[in-house]
């Protein structure tokens, strides 16, 4: 969801964001038409140069295509990309950390395992 009030992240990201999680899961599917930039600004009542700067990157990075005069959407292989780049993000801002705070910490491997198995959500 879309919070004019997050200050972490400028709107445009946050509408970039807003389609990609859509893409990862599967509620836009490869060939879908992504909701246009008129929609986004209507709904969300943010300004065109806002909603289109968030389009316009994914249209760069392959992720969006535009059929001129038709709209926006969902490029082959859209979920594959954004899947492999929140891997790699996912690495880099989350595991990397944990690696090097267990390592300050004297945690083996085997108890990094161990405490990810019984943290919420992973215990069986």
């Amino acid at each position: 969801m879309i919070n004019p009030s997050d200050s972490t992240k400028p709107l445009f990201v946050q509408i970039r964001e807003l389609i990609e999680d859509q893409i990862v899961n599967d509620q836009l599917k490869e060939g879908d038409q992504a909701p246009s930039t008129n929609q986004l600004v209507n709904f969300y009542k943010i300004n065109h140069a806002t909603v289109s700067k968030g389009i316009t990157q994914l249209v760069d990075e392959g992720i969006l295509f535009k059929k001129r005069g038709i709209g926006m959407f969902v490029a082959e292989s859209a979920k594959k990309t954004l899947v492999k780049q929140r891997k790699k993000a996912f690495v880099d801002n989350y595991v990397t950390g944990l690696i090097q705070e267990a390592k300050k910490l004297g945690i083996s491997e085997d108890e990094i395992i161990e405490l990810i198995k019984t943290s919420k959500g992973f215990a069986e």
